[in-house]
């Protein structure tokens, strides 16, 4: 399949390296973009949170719908933000209440008997907390009779430090909407059914309303943590002021962000692994399953940060001095390169996101022996690792100090993902 990049990101594609600019304007329009980031994921997740609250008030199957639709409106510009992870503490420290995965579901709702039990890693694994209005959480009685934002951020995201006790974010929305997919590697998400938010007899899964606060809950703690976010890349935020404090190390955080996303937590962790272990509980967003298009967006993300440009959902292009530059100024022939590979890497996204709106879904190109659903992944993924080869470049070009990238068992020492 042949595609043309231009078609593929419309407004945003091959955007030439701008005229030279000086490491503070970069900085600013750095900056800049993350702040609109932040603002439409706020902007698209306060639309969630009023098709949550449609479907909470009057349920049915199209508002369930529309609430799923408006989760999947909401990945787009979240997933771009990711980029700024990695190189802003800020972020990074933060990223884990709104987008941590994976998740042992039944921690938070029903599951399936094939789900199992506690285990030895996590014992809370089906403590199922709209079932229970009290459970023992650390040797402590927990009152849960109301399901606040309180209670979920407090006391049971990360329970016992267990990472995968994940409480909060999009994908405990995204289970409360979809439920789990039991498809295995068939096409096909959970199909959670809008009943299991009905009120009196038409309840299907119990606690149709302790459903509804947890779900209500959820959404309205995303809100909150996003307009947080927002706040700090304002002019007077402490991202921004963090971020432009020392123009070198400002400028060490773009590419820090650019390649730890890129090499170790997309290629690696969210898509290698995946091929390794041949499991479709290794999809990002595995309810949903959305999986490509945040893989998809993910790298958009890395692509809008060095060429200094990004389309808000409005149509807004938000844009200016950009990492490109500064490059280019140093050696035009890594800027190019890096160009370049920055638009495979997305004609390989796109080639992956094609196949699966056309029906090839994610868990299907996850399922051992499928050479063409390996083959899509895998293409992505070299693509990834060639353009962060090209990243290294640049931090050299740039004369910045030698930057650590996050890395993956499933990229550096296979083997050790079967141990």
């Amino acid at each position: 399949m042949t595609l043309k990049l231009s078609a593929i990101l419309g407004t945003a594609a091959l955007v030439a390296s701008p005229a030279l600019a000086d490491k503070a304007a970069v900085l600013d329009n750095y900056a800049d973009i993350a702040q609109a980031k932040y603002a439409d994921s706020l902007t698209t997740a306060q639309a969630l949170q009023e098709a949550v609250n449609a479907l909470i008030e009057t349920p049915s199957a199209d508002a369930l719908a529309a609430a799923k639709q408006a989760w999947i409106n909401a990945r787009v510009p979240y997933q771009q933000t990711e980029v700024y992870r990695f190189g802003n503490a800020i972020v990074d420290d933060w990223e884990g209440k709104v987008n941590a995965w994976p998740l042992d579901e039944g921690l938070i709702d029903y599951v399936d008997p094939s789900y199992g039990g506690a285990t030895d890693e996590n014992e809370y694994a089906v403590l199922n907390v709209i079932a229970n209005p009290s459970f023992k959480l650390s040797g402590e009685t927990i009152d849960a009779s109301e399901i606040t934002p309180a209670l979920l951020e407090g006391q049971l995201h990360e329970a016992d430090e267990v990472e995968s006790n994940v409480a909060t974010g999009y994908h405990a929305i995204e289970f409360l909407l979809w439920g789990q997919d039991l498809n295995g590697h068939e096409a096909g998400a959970g199909a959670r059914p809008w009943t299991d938010y009905a009120m009196g007899e038409g309840c299907t899964g119990g606690n149709c309303d302790r459903r509804g606060d947890y779900l209500k809950a959820a959404t309205d703690l995303l809100v909150s943590d996003l307009e947080w976010m927002v706040a700090q890349w304002q002019d007077d935020g402490a991202a921004r002021a963090e971020l432009v404090a020392d123009e070198k190390a400002g400028i060490s955080a773009i590419l820090t962000g650019m390649g730890s996303l890129s090499y170790g937590e997309q290629a690696g962790e969210r898509m290698k692994l995946g091929v390794l272990l041949n499991d479709p509980e290794e999809e990002h967003d595995c309810f949903s399953d959305n999986t490509y298009n945040s893989h998809f967006y993910d790298a958009l993300g890395i692509r809008n940060v060095y060429l200094g440009s990004y389309t808000s959902i409005d149509g807004t292009v938000v844009s200016g001095a950009s990492l490109s530059s500064l490059v280019a100024e140093a050696n035009g022939d890594v800027d190019a390169e890096l160009r370049g590979k920055l638009d495979a890497t997305m004609l390989e996204m796109s080639e992956m996101k094609t196949a699966a709106e056309a029906g090839f879904a994610y868990d299907m190109m996850l399922e051992r022996g499928n050479e063409k659903g390996e083959a899509l992944i895998m293409g992505a993924v070299d693509a990834l690792i060639d353009q962060t080869r090209s990243i290294e470049r640049a931090v050299a070009a740039l004369g910045v100090d030698e930057i650590a990238f996050e890395g993956s068992d499933s990229l550096d020492d296979p083997n050790a993902v079967f141990q």
